[in-house]
């Protein structure tokens, strides 16, 4: 279960509120008292700085996870002009065969001036609206990446993809707003240049924009975000490197071979999982190093060396995809995900198989990706994925979520629990919400999430997973796992979860070890899509999606309630769902068994 070369340990220590007077009480508090006028500057200037700073223990349990080049990189960029403009286009090399896009992405142009990403409609009427402050800012950059030129239907919009080129050409200047960018910067480039590839004439002026894209690119590489981010980064060079020739094209190819081949090996696990923990991110860094090996069959010369190596971890990453997708072909809602961001396991399988990499499906009723932490088993009608896994590498936890020991449950092939999805990437009350502990199939303590979610994408806390255990035999599989997210808390709370799949029933057991008073709350959270549910005494009654009914039976918990919650299959959209609650306000240690009967 442990990561690879990815530093997640435990926390060195704790952070206690600093007092430069110990406790000496009030006579202590006057010898240190500045003069009354300085006392109030002081108090000012420390109001100043907690708005500045927020909570500082939080923020240090935050950035202490960091690595120094990340630090570093994020100061020394500030200063960094690269010079991209005024030099000579470079030639263009011919490619060996013409390029065909992975199917399954949606169009996001609408008209020449009308596109829809993330669940939102707006026009782009004006020039200024490639940067406008009324939208969220992942809305705009998805405005910059051009992904509609590798859409479905995308021939049939010829027309309106020359010509929003011309005018990104004309109100973008060089180095300009956030269209320039690295993250957007490099999906234009490989899409512009995959549609070029595709047939397609994209002139010299864009030709030139193109290398000065690749030039900035190559002089600001996100080496403080790292993850996804700079495989994104690498890519585009390597684009760049092979649809360009001479010194300098070999340079951006050359730069972004290194960067690829150190994260490569950084950023996929021994299983096959990318190191971020989720389905999504996995999905979209698995399409992009199978649009590398195909980029390898239009130039062989630079790239056949590498085909090899890159199928090879393609094929694991395929196999991953598969145990973290439902029955219904969509991923498990673990961290940041969401339906219609990356394409399917199936629509991947089918673009592996166009170069040969076949699809593979393990048949073992009972799997454990041990690498990443997560379990997939099945028995009967009920298909569960368990949780067993860190929030993500520590120096990089962005896209994680308070998930860990929760369980997504498919019964019939249908969806009966679900985590919380993902419906915005915004600082705001429904970011934190869809990060919590509460929005999940787990257990919260005391109020708190198992790990300090905060802001978009900060987390300062985590929980650590430990003493991870399966077991066959006959019809009944089982997992168990437990967590330290609790640690911090008086009486120092352990949740220990075991869960048992059999063809007629989903067990599960959740332990809390410890002492002292404690708020305990355990969560299923339902698919929208359940028929109805009715609370009796001791549980309730589902009729699931299939019509079948499920009888959920609670032992050992003070108090059951059915909430209502939220459920966001993609960006921008926000459904409503009951969530099965049992409850315990007591002393600690606490059992509490939870059985799905059909």
């Amino acid at each position: 279960m442990a990561h690879r070369n990815n530093d997640c340990g435990r926390p060195l220590v704790s952070v206690e509120p600093w007092n430069p007077v110990g406790n000496r009480g009030e006579d202590a508090k006057t010898l240190f008292a500045p003069p009354v006028s300085r006392r109030k500057k002081m108090g000012w200037s420390v109001q100043i700085l907690r708005h500045r700073m927020g909570n500082p223990g939080r923020l240090f349990r935050t950035v202490r996870h960091l690595r120094a080049g990340q630090v570093v990189n994020r100061i020394t960029r500030k200063f960094s002009s690269p010079s991209a403009v005024g030099r000579p286009t470079p030639a263009t090399r011919p490619p060996k065969s013409i390029w065909k896009s992975c199917p399954g992405r949606l169009a996001s142009m609408l008209s020449p001036t009308r596109f829809r990403f993330i669940g939102q409609e707006a026009e782009l009427a004006t020039a200024g609206d490639w940067n406008g402050l009324g939208r969220a800012r992942l809305w705009l950059y998805n405005l910059h990446y051009f992904d509609d030129l590798r859409a479905q239907g995308a021939a049939d919009r010829l027309q309106w993809h020359r010509d929003l080129i011309g005018r990104w050409l004309v109100e973008n200047p060089p180095t300009t707003g956030n269209g320039w960018e690295p993250y957007p910067t490099s999906l234009r480039i490989v899409n512009w240049i995959a549609w070029a590839l595709a047939g397609n004439d994209l002139g010299a002026a864009a030709l030139e924009s193109l290398a000065i894209q690749a030039r900035v690119l190559s002089a600001t590489l996100e080496f403080h975000l790292l993850g996804n981010h700079l495989l994104a980064n690498a890519k585009a060079l390597i684009f760049a490197g092979n649809f360009f020739s001479g010194p300098e094209a070999d340079g951006w190819l050359q730069t972004g071979l290194d960067v690829l081949d150190a994260e490569l090996d950084e950023q996929i696990l021994d299983d096959g999982g990318h190191f971020e923990l989720s389905p999504m991110y996995h999905a979209i860094v698995l399409e992009d190093l199978l649009d590398l090996i195909q980029l390898c069959r239009l130039f062989p010369t630079q790239l056949e060396a590498k085909r090899g190596t890159w199928q090879m971890l393609a094929t694991k990453m395929l196999a991953w995809l598969a145990e973290m997708t439902h029955p219904d072909g969509e991923i498990g809602f673990f961290n940041d995900a969401a339906f219609g961001i990356a394409r399917t396991h199936a629509e991947l399988a089918g673009y592996a198989a166009s170069f040969g990499i076949a699809k593979t499906r393990h048949a073992e009723a009972l799997r454990v990706l041990d690498a990443s932490g997560y379990l997939r088993l099945q028995s009967g009608p009920f298909w569960v994925i368990f949780d067993a896994a860190e929030i993500g590498p520590s120096y990089l936890p962005g896209h994680g979520h308070a998930d860990v020991l929760s369980v997504e449950v498919s019964l019939d092939g249908q969806r009966l629990v679900v985590n919380s999805g993902t419906s915005t990437y915004e600082n705001d009350t429904v970011r934190i919400e869809e990060r919590s502990t509460a929005a999940h199939a787990a257990v919260e303590i005391d109020r708190h999430s198992s790990s300090e979610v905060w802001a978009s994408f900060r987390v300062g806390r985590r929980a650590h997973p430990f003493d991870l255990s399966t077991a066959t035999k006959n019809d009944v599989l089982s997992a168990a796992a437990s967590h330290d997210g609790y640690r911090w808390r008086p009486g120092k709370p352990i949740h220990r979860r075991d869960i048992a799949v059999l063809p007629e029933a989903l067990r599960i057991i959740d332990s809390i070890s410890g002492t002292g008073e404690h708020s305990v709350r355990g969560r299923f959270p339902l698919h929208p899509s359940v028929r109805s549910v009715s609370q009796h005494p001791t549980g309730w009654r589902v009729e699931s999606a299939s019509g079948r009914t499920v009888r959920v039976q609670i032992d050992g918990a003070f108090e059951l309630a059915t909430e209502k919650g939220h459920f966001s299959p993609t960006f921008g959209q926000r459904m409503s769902r009951p969530v099965l609650v049992w409850r315990h306000d007591g002393r600690l240690p606490l059992i509490i068994e939870t059985r799905f009967e059909i």
